[in-house]
């Protein structure tokens, strides 16, 4: 290939001594390089939800998984206990994430719920409790979409993160769609 035409192809990387004076110089800002496009200070602040809803739904499974009795309690309880670890990784994906952008994750347990998307939920009956989770993971699916979409091309680490987290929500969404359906039977179908 001529050197001109790989010149011309390359035009939008920087070169490598740029690179290396811009590592040098910011040394202190971590991960976050003068290539990042999105603005750190919201991010973290739109992470810090993440943080919260993912606390308060791990929460919410692991009270489920203890309070689930009844006809196939076991295997729905056992669920609850597998959706509450996944939440739990989901929050510390986000918490990891918020450090690496230079903040601390708000973890306190004061001011919790109003940080969070999710609600806590009540004990209850089986179902009562299948239909507040699937309510929480089809408010998580929406939120964590709109976020998927603001991250978009500015911030490719935090989207495709979020990403991952909306893929298990939206499994986690099923499942507990699927457990209201055996339940309750099929809903009635729009036209």
């Amino acid at each position: 290939m001529p050197t001109a035409t790989l010149e011309k192809e390359n035009t939008f990387l920087t070169d490598i001594e740029t690179l290396r004076a811009r590592a040098k110089k910011s040394i202190g800002d971590g991960a976050v390089t003068p290539a990042y496009e999105g603005n750190v200070e919201k991010t973290i602040e739109l992470l810090q939800t993440v943080v919260a809803t993912e606390i308060v739904c791990t929460l919410r499974y692991q009270m489920n998984a203890i309070a689930a009795s009844g006809i196939n309690s076991e295997s729905i309880a056992a669920e609850f206990a597998k959706h509450a670890q996944e939440e739990q990784t989901h929050m510390l994906w986000a918490a990891e994430r918020i450090d690496q952008l230079g903040g601390v994750p708000d973890m306190n347990p004061a001011g919790l719920a109003t940080r969070s998307a999710a609600e806590y939920g009540k004990p209850g009956n089986l179902v009562e409790m299948i239909k507040q989770n699937l309510i929480a993971e089809r408010i998580a699916v929406e939120h964590y979409r709109e976020l998927v979409r603001y991250f978009g091309g500015k911030d490719p680490t935090t989207r495709i993160m979020l990403e991952k987290i909306l893929a298990q929500e939206e499994e986690h969404a099923t499942d507990m769609h699927d457990f209201l359906v055996a339940h309750e039977g099929t809903p009635f179908l729009k036209d």
